[in-house]
């Protein structure tokens, strides 16, 4: 797979590490990517933590589905409403494609994750991910603001500082 790289892409590692270290449940990861996807894989590697992928698009579910093992599943979904993410949920990461398809799955995760993670939330870019819409949704937001882009740690059960 040839993509373009930029190592800001990965802004959300900071976060992400800092709520494996404080949950230990199943993660859920809303569109892989060369950051996120080999990043979860090794954190949940020694312990066999549950991590699921869920991708759409057919180049990166190629790359995703290489990290495929005995506890980290990866499924194509041709439509995110068909993914199969109705369940608790310890940590759910949302970064799919299209952009505004994030809200309506940060939607159903609302009561089914303990943090949800959102990715790309600085307010410039709201006109094309509408996160503004689905805030109002929970209890906590906490957003990280040292490196571009942003991401947002949301939640209804806890709440989450770095």
């Amino acid at each position: 797979m040839r993509t373009k790289n930029n190592i800001a892409w990965g802004s959300h590692i900071p976060v992400l590490l800092k709520l494996l270290s404080v949950t230990d449940g199943p993660i859920l990861e809303m569109g892989g990517g060369l950051y996120s996807t080999p990043f979860l894989h090794w954190a949940c590697f020694d312990k066999k933590r549950e991590l699921v992928t869920c991708e759409n698009i057919p180049e990166f579910y190629d790359m995703e589905k290489r990290y495929e093992s005995d506890f980290h599943k990866v499924i194509f979904v041709e439509n995110y409403d068909d993914a199969p993410i109705e369940r608790p949920w310890s940590i759910a990461f949302i970064d799919q494609w299209p952009a505004i398809r994030r809200k309506e799955d940060i939607k159903r995760l609302a009561d089914l994750a303990q943090y949800l993670v959102a990715h790309d939330t600085e307010k410039r870019q709201n006109y094309e991910y509408r996160y503004d819409e689905i805030y109002p949704l929970f209890k906590y937001n906490f957003k990280y603001r040292k490196i571009k882009p942003h991401t947002s740690v949301l939640s209804n059960f806890n709440k989450f500082e770095i």
